[in-house]
């Protein structure tokens, strides 16, 4: 895939969707992008993890990481250094986060899990899932499904409880800074959305789930505006990473955020060169 150059101020919002179109199809299939994730293990006893060497076990309470035994033959390093022995490969909640490398392509990192346990993922740039990807299908540009909604604050310390796909019905507590509202076709949407980084994440599900959209719904990534405002462009409605592999485990929609009417705007299904969907 060739790059494509950086938008000017002079584009319209249909180049403007177009490249970002083009961006979020470049950033999948990157080394670690969301296609070349083959593994999410959780670390809660001494254990192998498949597909790669090494015996990994976790770490004391409180500690950050998880830690790895391996010999020089297994070939892995950890912050560019080959393991001898035992080591700790530190997680992405510590301010110096470990990096692992298995071979010239396979490569991984450790990530904090509910309950204070650590998990190893491992992504493989040559996955098979990378092999097959023909593109990201989505809806034509469509400026009626750029809405203004309002934002107001919530109290410090509000949380919502999301479920995940793979946590069997349980919640986790979320903070969501403020509430997003808007009325359509006289109906009136109070929405919640959690921190994401510097940006809100709006997990949401509509009426084109399972039909023309992925099944679990999808990703808004959105901030208010300084008016007061907040702008949901659900032209740039993501995928989540479930979509393109099945080793994440990604936030449901809570209740507040299912519309009953179909979003018509934003990314549908991740295909294969055929046509034919990849998952």
């Amino acid at each position: 895939m060739t790059e494509t150059a950086a938008p000017t101020a002079q584009q319209t919002p249909e180049e403007q969707f177009a490249f970002f179109h083009s961006r979020r199809e470049l950033a999948v299939v990157q080394p670690q992008g969301s296609l070349a994730l083959t593994t999410t293990q959780v670390i809660d006893i001494e254990q192998t993890v498949w597909g790669v060497p090494g015996t990994w076990a976790p770490l004391p309470a409180g500690e950050s990481g998880i830690s790895l035994t391996a010999t020089a033959a297994d070939g892995i390093q950890v912050d560019g250094v080959l393991v001898e022995g035992t080591v700790t490969v530190r997680g992405k909640d510590s301010p110096e986060p470990s990096a692992v490398r298995f071979s010239d392509t396979v490569t991984g990192f450790v990530i904090a899990q509910e309950g204070g346990l650590y998990a190893l993922r491992v992504f493989d740039a040559q996955s098979e899932a990378i092999q097959e990807f023909g593109g990201i299908d989505a809806f034509d540009y469509n400026p009626d499904w750029v809405v203004t909604a309002d934002w107001s604050l919530n109290p410090e310390g509000t949380v919502l409880g999301f479920e995940h796909l793979k946590d069997d019905g349980k919640t986790r507590d979320e903070v969501v800074p403020g509430r997003i509202t808007f009325s359509r076709d006289g109906v009136d949407y109070d929405l919640a959305a959690f921190k994401s980084g510097r940006a809100l994440q709006l997990v949401f599900a509509d009426a084109t789930n399972d039909v023309s959209t992925y099944s679990v719904g999808r990703f808004l990534f959105v901030a208010p505006n300084a008016d007061g405002t907040i702008t949901l462009d659900f032209n740039r409605a993501v995928l989540p990473p479930c979509a393109f592999s099945y080793a994440f485990n990604c936030p449901l929609p809570p209740k507040q955020n299912r519309f009953p009417f179909a979003i018509e705007a934003g990314e549908k299904n991740a295909v294969k060169e055929d046509g034919s969907l990849l998952h």
